[in-house]
């Protein structure tokens, strides 16, 4: 087995990146125990996990009502949306307009790129946090010290759409799913703009969304033989604005709430939506970026789909002005480029919210 694991480590040669897949790797007839390289330790703190509180539970942010309800319909959804934001940093969205159709397509899509050839991934193996498309496994490879038990997929698709050229089927279902999914995105800031006491396009203006980034970022976790010693994602927050998450039906999403780890079923036509660190910096610290992480097992391979809404790379993002009071609320945050978030978050291991801590004052 140490043949198979060791070539795990990364190759470069000529800006291409290679490396061996967790996909692969499970495809080999010699994995019968997780490789060394791949030992997760996890603390034990980080051990205890609850399904969600009947008296707490997870918050559901009905969308239709954001866009179509009555005055008072939407005053209420704006008022939960808040809500959900500050207490949890997190929320599922139901009643998008996102049909299940075009979800369902989309994780067909998404199984048959991971289900390409290895040579014909490879091709997307870039090593730049900047490449429109990039093909990779763990994290940062050439960093990493434990590997992650998890493939992946990024793809820039907005403002510039890119896609890889296989599957066939795969640049129209991603460009559907990118452009439903940007509509719901941007009428959820809207909804936290008015929340935040800020104008609708509050943030939509001041983040440049018209050239904001948009990203899918695919995670594949096939089955691990040893699922306890390995990690899919450790804790960690997202950059960006909002993170819109749809999962296979195989469950390994957890959350931190209240200090505790708390287990997020996959529910059929559900987009679950995270607060991410530009949106904390926004809000000037009101609204927190969650902590989550993906977990992985032995009986089934889990996919999840995530769509990054993020400011355009050349927006300085700070704390809104208007929620700024040099007495009584400071700011909290410097102002950084989303640009250089980005290469910040690249060179730091995927630890908490380590890059974020980084802009704090």
């Amino acid at each position: 087995m140490a043949s198979t694991a060791s070539e795990v480590n990364q190759v470069q040669s000529n800006n291409r990146t290679s490396f061996t897949s967790v996909k692969a790797l499970t495809e080999s007839p010699e994995l019968t125990s997780l490789p060394p390289s791949y030992t997760y330790t996890t603390n034990p703190d980080d051990e205890l996990v609850s399904d969600p509180d009947k008296d707490d539970p997870i918050p559901i942010i009905d969308y239709s009502l954001l866009v179509t309800g009555t005055p008072d319909q939407r005053a209420k959804a704006i008022h939960d949306l808040g809500k959900a934001c500050e207490e949890w940093g997190f929320f599922m969205l139901i009643n998008h307009s996102v049909s299940r159709s075009i979800m369902e397509k989309m994780v067909d899509e998404v199984f048959a790129f991971f289900n390409l050839k290895e040579e014909e991934k490879q091709e997307y193996a870039g090593k730049d946090v900047m490449d429109p498309i990039r093909y990779g496994t763990s994290s940062n490879v050439s960093r990493d010290k434990v590997l992650l038990w998890r493939d992946f997929l990024k793809i820039v698709v907005h403002p510039e759409f890119h896609s890889p050229d296989k599957p066939v089927g795969f640049r129209e279902a991603s460009a559907e799913y990118s452009r439903r999914t940007w509509k719901v995105g941007k009428e959820l800031l809207k909804g936290i703009s008015e929340s935040l006491g800020l104008e609708a396009n509050y943030i939509e203006d001041t983040m440049n969304l018209d050239s904001g980034l948009q990203m899918i970022a695919a995670n594949l976790y096939p089955p691990c033989p040893q699922p306890e010693l390995a990690m899919g994602i450790p804790p960690h927050s997202d950059h960006g604005l909002l993170n819109l998450l749809m999962q296979n039906g195989v469950s390994g999403l957890q959350v931190l709430h209240n200090g505790k780890w708390i287990s997020v079923s996959s529910t059929p036509n559900c987009l679950l939506v995270f607060v991410s660190d530009h949106l904390e910096v926004v809000s000037n610290g009101k609204y927190k970026s969650v902590l989550h992480r993906a977990v992985v097992s032995n009986k089934a391979t889990r996919m999840s789909l995530a769509i990054v809404i993020a400011p355009s790379l050349d927006t300085v993002v700070e704390p809104a002005k208007e929620l700024v009071d040099n007495q009584s609320n400071p700011a909290a945050y410097v102002g950084m480029k989303h640009r250089d978030y980005l290469q910040l978050q690249r060179s730091n291991r995927l630890d908490g919210k380590s890059v974020l801590d980084k802009v704090k004052i």
